[in-house]
């Protein structure tokens, strides 16, 4: 004879198995859930932390630049490297890794940070998941570019709002590496601006485009423009194709110009020559020998 709980039980319909809970519209469906939650961008019960919003959508239109170049990429027999520089919480080399590198079964990123603390969490983090082919070194990118913990050829170098000369530092060692496309968002680019206004009386009495950088508001303007300006036609000068676009919105960052350069192998004199006016005509010469050291072949402009 059943007892009182097993009719109750036979009378109870049986539950269905909870279906697992929407992702916002927000995430690349293919992404993996775990991952996002280690990155605080979802919260634990599968909600998009409101706070991730807008990093989440930078990360994610970089990486649709991002893919399409490594796609078009032939990959070597121990398949494509990525360098990301200024990788802070790696945000940007996770998600690389989850939506391109992971299925693939061969490459390898490496992220390069000089604050110790997120270089463990990286490291920690990618151990969990897994992602066996991600390393995390603490270093600046100047130090990345004479560093032995990296292959002699890196196919892309990225750098998300790298500050200041890190962008420069980026390029140097996407040229060190002989990289096949270079992926930058500048932030942050002073030293121009202070070399403008270290030379402000003279460029006073030499010609009427000092104007441009009198006030120290249009100083600060003037020179990241400039800055980003060169950093073209220096890659161009050494045989990159050069597109800038917006990155996001405006809403979302004022730190928004994306500089996608591709290797051609082509050094464009021209390029040179214009840089090297440009410099002279805003009386900054000095950065031949520093920033935007130019091919032998194009030295001489």
């Amino acid at each position: 004879m059943r007892s009182a709980w097993e009719n109750r039980a036979m009378k109870t319909p049986k539950s269905k198995p909870l279906a697992a809970p929407a992702l916002p519209p927000e995430i690349d469906p293919a992404q993996s859930v775990e991952l996002l939650k280690e990155l605080h961008i979802l919260t634990r019960d599968g909600k998009l932390n409101q706070d991730s919003r807008r990093k989440l959508k930078q990360v994610y239109h970089l990486f649709q630049f991002i893919e399409k170049l490594l796609g078009e990429l032939p990959a070597s027999t121990n398949g494509l490297t990525l360098a990301d520089h200024g990788a802070g919480k790696s945000y940007l080399g996770f998600i690389v890794y989850d939506l391109f590198f992971k299925a693939l079964g061969a490459g390898h990123i490496y992220g390069i940070e000089t604050r110790p603390e997120l270089v463990a969490k990286s490291q920690e983090l990618a151990a969990r998941l897994g992602f066996e082919r991600m390393s995390f070194l603490n270093l600046s990118v100047a130090e990345s570019t004479q560093s032995d913990l990296l292959p002699a050829r890196i196919d892309v170098v990225t750098a998300l709002h790298a500050c200041d000369t890190a962008t420069d530092d980026a390029i140097a060692f996407g040229l060190q590496k002989n990289a096949r496309a270079m992926v930058l968002v500048p932030c942050c680019q002073a030293e121009v601006a202070a070399c403008l206004r270290q030379n402000k009386v003279l460029n006073g009495t030499k010609t009427p485009l000092a104007e441009l950088w009198r006030h120290p508001l249009h100083t600060r303007e003037i020179g990241s423009q400039l800055t980003n300006v060169l950093r073209c036609l220096y890659l161009e000068a050494w045989g990159y194709q050069v597109t800038v676009t917006e990155l996001v919105g405006w809403e979302h960052s004022m730190k928004n110009e994306l500089i996608i350069a591709k290797h051609t192998g082509q050094k464009k004199r021209a390029a040179a020559e214009r840089l090297a006016s440009l410099l002279a005509e805003f009386g900054l010469s000095n950065l031949l020998e520093t920033r935007f050291r130019l091919p032998e072949s194009a030295a001489a402009v």
